[in-house]
């Protein structure tokens, strides 16, 4: 992509509403625009960032064996009174009326209506186990949205749904979700610990939040610094096999949120140099509820022995756009944000340093063409501007690799490469860049 012709409304100064470093660079690296409180366009360089997320979540839920699907935003609000918990949830959820007087909201969650669907379809245990995500927008209605897209009214979720015909196959179910959120928060440069945690209007028992430790974070946490060391499951994990392992691992160090901390058990299993009591922000949360959705809205199977019996199910949720706002928090420096590349917007930079010298001109069209194909993502910086508002604009908007092209290195037959992670640079011919950033 060309700078020239890409649509990139850079701030040069820092908003007077944004109280915190993401929601500061996201405005200020034309990312997203504010069309009321806590309601954001999103704008060509985030939107790309969005959709890497996107994918990321989704091959992990496919590889983890849930099957996608996509739910409407809008739901009756009939199918809330059969659970229960049209009236219970609250000012938060957004209640419509049609031409027609009939009741609907904009769905915050989405238990009922993939409880709807289910139990429309299946009807045996020789079905299940199954689990069913999407990946859609939200609305709830926040009394103080703030924190840019940490803390909107709309946003992105993706959201999973397990159906069992027992408390033990939907704990297999919970495991294999965990699993995959271990997975995918990795493969996004973070570390998401999970944590024990309330289940809130979801329901259930059985809750962990994933979350990322940072000062900015909503959520107090509280955990033994040895979970921060503790691997990730491989890409060759087996999903249909036994987790249990996996499970123990994480779960027997000590993490959990405010809302559940037991600060006897914290003090006697946690040494004091391994206490550690900060702040995190959540990008995901999984659930086990039991029957409660199955026994409300009439979700029955048919077991081996023929009688009906409502299903257990589990959901679990990845907040996509929220993810956005934390890896800033969590990568980035005083000079703009530093992505890591699997959501990169793009993959690198082209800085031409002199536009309209010929040397320089030519050497920048041929590194582009040569980039693009071999399947990089990059953007050409082939901009009037001073060299120095280049620099500028590339470790904002937190490019992994910048190739810095200029008429005196060219001399040498040498282009300059920038590693936007750590600001190492080393010289390099055109040729090497190519095959090291192809690699």
């Amino acid at each position: 992509m060309r700078l020239s012709r890409f649509f990139l409304p850079i701030l040069k100064e820092n908003p007077k509403e944004a109280e915190i470093v993401s929601h500061r660079l996201m405005l200020r690296a034309g990312m997203i625009r504010q069309e009321a409180a806590g309601i954001y366009a999103w704008l060509p360089l985030g939107f790309r960032v969005l959709k890497k997320i996107e994918r990321i979540v989704r091959e992990e839920q496919d590889r983890a064996g849930a099957l996608e699907l996509l739910m409407p935003t809008l739901q009756l609000a009939d199918l809330w009174r059969e659970s229960g918990r049209y009236d219970a949830y609250g000012p938060e959820m957004l209640r419509i009326l049609d031409r027609h007087k009939r009741e609907l909201l904009y769905g915050p969650t989405n238990e009922e209506m993939i409880t709807e669907i289910f139990r429309s379809y299946v009807k045996s245990y020789k079905n299940l186990p199954l689990n069913l995500y999407h990946i859609q927008w939200k609305f709830r209605d926040e009394q103080r949205p703030r924190f840019g897209v940490m803390r909107g009214r709309e946003f992105l979720m993706k959201d999973a749904y397990s159906f069992d015909l027992d408390e033990a196959g939907a704990r297999r179910s919970y495991n294999k979700m965990f699993v995959a959120y271990l997975r995918t928060f990795a493969r996004m440069g973070l570390k998401a610990i999970p944590m024990r945690a309330e289940t809130g209007p979801i329901g259930g028992d059985l809750s962990h939040e994933f979350i990322v430790l940072a000062e900015t974070g909503e959520s107090g946490v509280f955990c033994d610094k040895d979970v921060l060391d503790l691997p990730i499951p491989p890409d060759d994990v087996d999903y249909d096999g036994d987790l249990t392992s996996i499970i123990k691992q994480w779960t027997s160090v000590y993490a959990a949120t405010e809302d559940v901390h037991d600060a006897a058990r914290f003090e006697s299993e946690v040494p004091v140099d391994k206490r550690v009591n900060t702040r995190g922000i959540e990008v995901g949360q999984i659930f086990y509820f039991g029957t409660k959705y199955s026994e409300t809205m009439k979700a029955l199977v048919a077991g081996p022995d023929g009688v009906d019996v409502p299903i257990h199910g589990g959901s679990y949720g990845v907040g996509v756009s929220r993810l956005v706002g934390a890896i800033i928090e969590a990568c980035h420096d005083d000079a703009g944000i530093k992505w890591p590349e699997a959501v990169a917007p793009f993959r690198a930079a082209i800085l031409n340093l002199k536009q309209g010298d010929a040397a320089v001109d030519g050497a920048c069209e041929l590194l582009y063409r040569d980039l693009m194909a071999k399947g990089v993502d990059v953007l050409y910086d082939d901009t009037d501007q001073r060299a120095g508002a280049k620099f500028a604009a590339a470790d904002l908007i937190g490019i992994p690799w910048q190739i810095l092209v200029g008429p005196k290195g060219l001399a040498d037959g040498k282009v300059e490469v920038k590693r936007r992670s750590d600001g190492s640079r080393e010289n390099t011919s055109p040729a090497d860049v190519v095959a090291k950033l192809a690699g």
